[in-house]
């Protein structure tokens, strides 16, 4: 296997307006993960774990140590650089959605494709081939407020994998989900990480990583514990999609928006 991601020496300190240290989140943290892992990364509150998941989605730079993404190390690239590398190498799934009401489904996925430049015929087509992983495509024309909460997080997977990123990072997925629809969500999970993706999530809930190859766990800004295991997956279930909800058209189709700016 390839490594997709290697930290050495990671720390992140914050410091008061006055230069003195505020928190010490992260204190030298050593982690590689290799291609097609799937890896839960916990701890309690104010164990580093966000911090690290901040450092890893090059959301943050670390105050000292190296990070090599990709092969490429991030450290040295400028905001510019960082944010163009980021945004065709990692996939963000947050635990909020984060879609733009005014989108339909569609036009969400694309948003991605449409700060690459990429043409507005190939970012449809692309959007569609994520939406169909997620099992969404028949929902393209709907917009955020006419679904389910599972179905945005569905949405939200599909705007992450329209990249095709080799990171897929997720920061309490299933958070907002009532049990039956998380379950659903992290069977998606479960899919694309046998279809070879490289998953790294971060949770609080022993079930979601159970269902994971690998748990690192931080305490005090290091690495507590670092452990591989046979992933526990349930017996998949189907959560009913509630019928769609008739909404007052804007006027103005989105995508089209978005497609002419």
């Amino acid at each position: 296997m390839s490594t997709v991601l290697s930290i050495r020496s990671v720390t992140k300190t914050y410091y008061k307006p006055d230069g003195s240290v505020m928190a010490q989140a992260l204190r030298g943290v050593n982690v590689d993960i290799e291609k097609g892992e799937y890896v839960a990364i916990m701890g309690s509150s104010g164990s580093g774990k966000s911090t690290l998941m901040n450092v890893l989605g090059c959301l943050d730079r670390p105050t000292t140590g190296e990070y090599f993404l990709g092969g490429k190390n991030v450290a040295t690239m400028s905001d510019e650089e960082l944010s163009l590398y980021r945004g065709r190498t990692i996939g963000f799934i947050f635990q909020a959605f984060n879609l733009i009401p005014e989108l339909t489904i569609e036009g969400n996925v694309e948003v991605p494709l449409f700060y690459q430049g990429v043409p507005p015929a190939e970012r449809r087509q692309r959007a569609l081939d994520a939406l169909k992983i997620v099992q969404l495509d028949h929902r393209t024309g709907h917009r955020p407020k006419e679904l389910s909460g599972g179905q945005m997080q569905r949405v939200a997977i599909a705007r992450a994998l329209v990249t095709t990123p080799v990171l897929l990072l997720a920061d309490e997925p299933t958070g907002n989900l009532d049990s039956a629809t998380g379950q659903a969500i992290l069977q998606v999970f479960d899919d694309l990480h046998d279809q070879g993706m490289t998953i790294v999530m971060v949770t609080h809930d022993p079930k979601v990583s159970e269902r994971c190859q690998r748990i690192v766990r931080l305490a005090d800004g290091v690495v507590e514990t670092d452990v591989r295991q046979t992933p526990t997956r349930p017996v998949r279930t189907r959560v009913a999609e509630p019928a769609p909800q008739a909404t007052p058209d804007s006027g103005v189709e989105p995508v089209a928006a978005i497609a002419s700016a």
